[in-house]
């Protein structure tokens, strides 16, 4: 059985304007003035109305309170010069989070952070709806799978649980009967995570990878799926946040197949978190038993998946290894004999394989791109596994096949007699099925404007997948080919509250190149204008991960209020393929700005808002999305919200993780590349301006963007703000104890979208009563 990787979405993604502005004078605290002292910034306090930042905005923007305290950050110029270019900066110190003066820095930002939005008078208003929300006690099931013995391995999150429990159960319909298999909240209240799972092939063992405070560094325990109890060595750093992590099952479930970062000793420092390798192991043995098997020619930012066929022929015991060169979407692949162990490459990056999967009938069945952007499927027989024998089974159509990377992709099953495929639409999904020849057969029924997935295959060609809509939760149904009915399963997710006032329409903007851009609108039904209607708008554009609907219900705390929330399918993702993903990569990043910024203007045109009401939030790739938009265009939007964002493309890759992102962005080692990358890097293209309002937020222990990032670019547009009338304010808000968002506890991911529903009502003018 294949691993089951899932992460609770991060509820941080923001969800009426009133008619009046407030006002609200701050004053520096003692503790503030202690932290702006301790960081050396005291003295440069700015309180002058005329340097200061001005905080509120009221309907028409005019008045405006009393000005924050805003520290100015010292200035150290460090000077580069790449390809004839010298760029000099002035914020390089504040990159090492061991520097003397960057935490009182840092503290200083969120003390100034904190007493901000404090300061807005329907917080505690906002604070208790979205708590009302989140800490609802209603079930959410991230994931399923049924085992062998005919039990169900499930994921569960029911607040006031800090993180997701695994649960075993009778059956798909009999939730009631739910034991507690593996609980992190009983480990340490919250701070440990499940970063995935994956059961033996006989439903006797599950092995879970468990990672502490953000930081996606698994080690892996066995557990006994009857008694709960742990049945074997701990295995350390099996998952990264770097380059992940994957396991699979020997078929006879003594052992398994696992990948492994260096250990102490065998690299330096700097090459901890690469270099992964494939490794095997047998229950009960030593670990310094365990059998290396692959990997070491590999690139140092290889990304390696794995699994393994169980089946009654010679071929049984075979093993797939997936190989990633970073995380631009280029990969290789490796069979491994049951025979000898030996190990053969299958497929070259060249050949533009994206995904390979083992099928019953002793074969592999492959994703291909080559010649067909959005997809096709290669049968290949593991008696002749070579590219020059698989055959089309499905060949490329107008809508794209998706593939997927990682443990548990759930986009593709193979069954006895079909094949069960997952398509993109554009930004929504569909299961689709296939006879063996690739013949269209019967589909299950599916919602509309809805993703589809966490495929999973069940007894006499069944299937149990996942649906979800931006409007309805998620739940788990199981499709009969037999009788061609759907049905819903007892997993699904409850939700606090009903959308039923709201539609979801989709509709098409224009980016500057005449290039046709979905957004998705969710919007109150019947409402007659939307002209004066504050708006969020979010999107993400990058390494072909495609933006598919979900079902985001603090959102309601927004919508509720007069919002418009919105949604791009923009290029960079994988919606209409692989030309839309490299239509937005590398030298050709700008397409994704010109494409967000279209977006917005779409709405503008088309009357759901105004410049002044119209706000942009995203996260990671999306981070950097909307620090360009916000340098690019500061006419556009009013208000911005960074989650762990990338904004100093210059020196991204030199970050643990920036390495494994030169595929998708580009190096500065290469001269048509750093000019791109200059052209577009949000902290270096800052000037002198009026910017919008903008709230950074990153996390100490993200592995996969240094929080330096946001330090960095926060401490520009501050220095911005102080030289010009008019600024707005810029926040930076530091969490200690969570990472890139996947196993954010319950309660920080509160307080984050407190935070952040706080600022977009104050910046917008949203009167709360």
């Amino acid at each position: 059985m294949r691993a089951a990787r899932y992460t609770d979405a991060m509820n941080t993604q923001a969800e009426r304007r009133g008619s009046s502005a407030f006002v609200h004078a701050f004053l520096p605290s003692r503790k503030h003035l202690n932290l702006l002292a301790r960081a050396g910034l005291a003295g440069a306090m700015v309180i002058s109305g005329s340097l200061g930042l001005v905080a509120c905005a009221g309907r028409n923007h005019s008045e405006t309170s009393a000005p924050l305290i805003e520290p100015a950050t010292p200035k150290r110029p460090v000077t580069d010069t790449y390809h004839g270019v010298t760029v000099t900066e002035n914020y390089r110190w504040l990159e090492d989070p061991a520097g003397a003066a960057v935490r009182p820095w840092i503290d200083a930002q969120n003390e100034l952070t904190r007493a901000s939005l404090s300061a807005f008078p329907g917080r505690a208003s906002i604070e208790a709806r979205v708590k009302e929300i989140l800490s609802a006690p209603t079930t959410r099931w991230l994931d399923a799978h049924v085992l062998s013995s005919g039990k169900v391995l499930a994921v569960k999150l029911q607040p006031p649980a800090q993180q997701p429990v695994l649960v075993v159960l009778n059956s798909l319909n009999d939730a009631a009967s739910q034991r507690v298999l593996v609980d992190p909240n009983a480990i340490d209240g919250g701070a440990t995570t499940m970063d995935w799972h994956i059961a033996s092939p006989d439903g006797r063992f599950v092995a879970v990878s468990l990672s502490k405070g953000g930081t996606e560094s698994g080690d892996v325990h066995v557990y006994d799926v009857a008694t709960g109890k742990r049945v074997d060595e701990i295995v350390p750093r099996v998952q990264g946040g770097t380059a992940g992590g994957s396991l699979a099952w020997f078929p006879d479930s003594t052992g398994f197949y696992y990948t492994r970062y260096p250990r102490a000793g065998e690299r330096a420092g700097e090459d901890m978190n690469f270099y992964m390798q494939l490794w095997s192991r047998k229950l009960g043995t030593p670990l310094s038993s365990d059998k290396y098997e692959t990997g070491k020619e590999l690139p140092r930012i290889a990304e390696i998946t794995v699994q393994v066929l169980k089946s009654k022929s010679a071929f049984n015991g075979s093993a797939l290894a997936t190989v990633q060169k970073g995380d631009g979407g280029e990969f290789i692949f490796f069979l491994r004999s049951p025979k000898n162990g030996a190990w053969t490459q299958i497929a070259q990056y060249e050949d533009r394989i994206v995904q390979a999967e083992f099928g019953p009938d002793d074969a592999v069945y492959l994703i291909s791109r080559k010649d067909a952007p959005r997809g096709k499927l290669l049968r290949m027989t593991l008696d002749a596994p070579t590219l020059a024998s698989a055959k089309t089974i499905i060949p490329e159509g107008k809508d794209t096949l998706v593939s997927g990377f990682g443990e548990d992709t759930g986009n593709l099953v193979i069954t006895d007699s079909l094949i069960y495929a997952l398509y993109q639409l554009g930004g929504p999904s569909e299961v689709r099925a296939f006879d063996h020849t690739g013949k269209p057969m019967s589909k299950p029924k599916q919602l509309d404007i809805a993703a589809a997935g966490g495929l999973h295959e069940l007894e006499g060609d069944r299937l149990l997948f996942n649906q979800v809509s931006y409007v309805a939760p998620s739940a788990w149904y199981v499709y009969d080919p037999k009788t061609n009915q759907t049905a819903r399963t007892g997993l699904a997710t409850t939700s606090p509250v009903s959308f039923d006032d709201y539609e979801v329409v989709r509709e098409m903007a224009t980016s500057k190149d005449g290039t046709q851009v979905p957004v998705n609108i969710v919007r109150r039904k019947g409402m007659a204008t939307y002209m004066n209607s504050p708006a969020l708008l979010t999107g993400y554009g990058g390494y072909g991960i495609s933006r598919e609907p979900a079902f985001r219900p603090v959102n309601i705390a927004l919508l509720e209020r007069g919002f418009i929330w919105a949604e791009a399918n923009i290029r960079g993702g994988g919606e209409f393929g692989d030309r839309w993903h490299r239509e937005g990569a590398l030298t050709k990043k700008q397409n994704v700005f010109d494409d967000f910024i279209a977006a917005g203007e779409h709405l503008i045109k088309r009357n759901y808002t105004n410049p002044q009401m119209l706000a942009i939030e995203g996260g990671s790739n999306g981070g950097l999305l909307v620090g360009a938009t916000l340098v690019q265009r500061p006419d556009l939007v009013r208000a911005v919200v960074g989650h762990v964002g990338i904004y100093d493309m210059l020196r991204v890759e030199l970050s643990p993780n920036g390495a494994f992102n030169v595929p998708e962005f580009g190096t500065v080692k290469d001269p048509e590349q750093f000019k791109a990358l200059y052209a577009y890097s949000p902290y270096h293209n800052v000037t002198d301006a009026v910017y919008p309002a903008t709230l950074l937020l990153t996390g100490m222990n993200d592995p996969r963007v240094d929080a330096m990032q946001s330090r960095k670019f926060a401490a520009r547009l501050q220095e911005a703000a102080r030289t010009v009338k008019g600024a707005r304010p810029v926040l930076l808000r530091t969490s200690f104890d969570s990472g890139h968002g996947m196993g954010t506890p319950l309660n920080e991911r509160i307080a984050q979208t407190v935070d952040v529903h706080t600022f977009l009502c104050w910046q917008l003018g949203v009167k709360v009563q």
